[in-house]
Formats: structure tokens, sequence, C-alpha cells
């Protein structure tokens, strides 16, 4: 699992907000015969599994219990359980459970304290609660809507001045960035005024851009959650992969601007400039879900936003460079 990924966590995103403490326990010395009595005399919160434990409560295995109906009555439950199962914490951050449950397939996830005491377990319906609510907050904190996850329906029912300004804070960001990407576009005026097509597909850069940065976002947010890579690692193939979709959309790119326009100097500035974003764009789009992530928040705080006006200023800055090089 990834590890380097950092999330403040209030309490009732912990773990222990959804602690169950009634399931079955046994001693590796029981036999199935035994369970059997025990599922019949015990009232339970969960049956996904049955868990092994020593005489002081510590977690030793644990065995389903469609595989416990498996063997006969006399079959010591020691023989049998799965060794050292995955656990979580009951301070861990709820989503941390929910993804070592899709991780090694679990039903329900144990939680042990420091000593490895068994607690309960986060049962099978709180999983599917959390990777319910965590789906919805991400898609809200994706689009820059702050403080909206607890409640997804908030982001939309709430009063119109709330919502506002839950949205308001990375626009403004982006209002600066827009400011700034207009006094880019300034740069390239005296170009333009020589050759106007340059201005034709100042659109299509960004378009591109944008949409190669939001696909590699949309993936990083979750991604960087499960990933047990490196970070440099998944950078680097995110790289390359950005640097293949810019090259075969720039050699798409090049015979229809120079066909078209007449103009292989053009054609080159548009192509080179395309290669440029598709790279950048895919760096930029992993590389802000880190840096939020590692700064102790969500990672998909405000990353699309944030992000994608990143990527049009890099944008038209390349651009801006590539045009006055080759073109004067």
């Amino acid at each position: 699992m990834g590890s380097w990924i950092g999330k403040g966590s209030k309490l009732s995103e912990k773990v222990r907000s959804h602690l169950v403490t009634g399931i079955l326990r046994a001693y590796a010395s029981h036999s199935v015969g035994d369970v059997h009595v025990m599922l019949r005399n015990t009232r339970l919160e969960s049956t996904e599994a049955i868990y092994i434990v020593t005489r002081g409560g510590k977690l030793l295995g644990c065995i389903l219990l469609a595989e416990l109906l498996q063997w006969p009555d006399q079959q010591v439950l020691g023989l049998i359980m799965n060794l050292d199962p995955p656990a979580v914490r009951p301070d861990d951050d709820q989503e941390t459970a929910a993804n070592l449950a899709v991780d090694r397939g679990l039903a329900a996830v144990p939680v042990v304290d420091d000593a490895g005491i068994l607690q309960g377990v986060v049962p099978a319906m709180a999983i599917i609660h959390i990777l319910r609510r965590e789906h919805s907050e991400d898609l809200l904190r994706f689009t820059g809507i702050l403080n909206a996850g607890a409640n997804a329906a908030q982001a939309l029912e709430a009063a119109p001045l709330r919502r506002a300004a839950q949205r308001l804070p990375w626009l403004l960001i982006g209002l600066l960035g827009s400011l700034f990407a207009t006094l880019i576009m300034a740069g390239l005026e005296a170009s333009m005024q020589r050759q106007m097509a340059i201005a034709f597909f100042v659109p299509g850069l960004i378009y591109l851009a944008d949409a190669i940065g939001t696909q590699t976002e949309a993936i990083a947010v979750r991604g960087l959650s499960f990933s047990s890579n490196s970070f440099n690692r998944l950078l680097v193939g995110e790289m390359f992969t950005g640097l293949l979709l810019g090259v075969t959309i720039a050699l798409l790119t090049f015979p229809l601007v120079w066909g078209f326009f007449g103009d292989v100097r053009l054609a080159l500035a548009v192509s080179t400039s395309l290669v440029a974003a598709g790279c950048s764009a895919t760096s930029v789009g992993i590389l802000f879900p880190y840096l939020i992530g590692r700064f102790g928040y969500d990672p998909a705080y405000g990353s699309g936003p944030l992000a994608t006006i990143f990527q049009d200023i890099f944008s038209l800055l390349v651009y801006l460079v590539v045009v006055r090089f080759l073109l004067g």
C-alpha cells in the first residue's frame, strides 16, 4: 500500500467510528464443532469470519465462515487458520481500512490495538459506506468544492451563499492564473500581428493540455492511495506516457497545419508545443496530488482547478517561446 500520501482526519473519519465488537473469537485449540456451538449460542454483529486469538486476546489468525463449513467437526482451528491476517488500528483513517479490504480481498477488516489485541472489526457494510463516502468526497474536492464531502447532497442543496463560498477559493487562484495567462498572450501580440494563424491554435493547445492532465489527475487522486510503487517510478511513467501522447498528437497535427497554412515553421511550432504540453500535463497531473498529500491534506483537494491553471500557463509559455524562436 502507498504509505507516502498523508491525509488529515477528523474523529468521525477514524476506524474506531465503524468498529463493531460482536464477533466470534476462538482459540487455536478449539475445533470446528466448537465453533458451530458458539455460532448457535452467540449474538454476532459480523459473521464474515472467525478470529483466532490467544488467551490474552492477541490476534493470531482467522478463518472465513465459508471455509470453516468445509471442514469436519473434529478439525482443530489452529491447523487451518490463516496466519497473521492484515489489520488496522482504531485511530487509523477509515480509508485505510477500506483500501486494505479492497487490496487484500477482505470481507471485514480486523482492528487491533498497539499490542495486537483484537478490538473488533470494520464490517462489510461499513466498508461499502466508507468507499461510497470517500468517492463522493473525492469528486467534490477534485472540482475544488471545499468542506462539502461529509454530505455530498449539500454541495447542490445548500444555500447559494454557502455553495458559492465552497467553490470560490480555488476559482480565485484560477483567476490570478488566468490574468497571468493573459500577459503571456500579450507577449504573442507582435507575432500574431505578423501571422494571425498563431492565435488559432491556442484554444486547442490549452484543451489538449487540460484533457491529458485531467485524465492523469483522476487516476492519481485515487491511484496514489492504492499503489505500492514509489512516487518517482509513477512520475517517470506518467512523463513517458505524456511524451507518447504528445508525440502522437503532434505527428498527426504537423502535416495538417503544414498542408492547410503552407508554413512548415508554424506546423513545427504547434507540434513542438503539443509534445511539451502532453509531457508537462501528465507530470503536473500526478505531481500536484502528491504535493498536496505530502502537506497532510487529501490529494483530491484543489488538484483539478490548481493543476489546470498551471498546465494552461505552462503550455502558453512553451508556445510563446517556440513561436518567438521559430517565427520571430
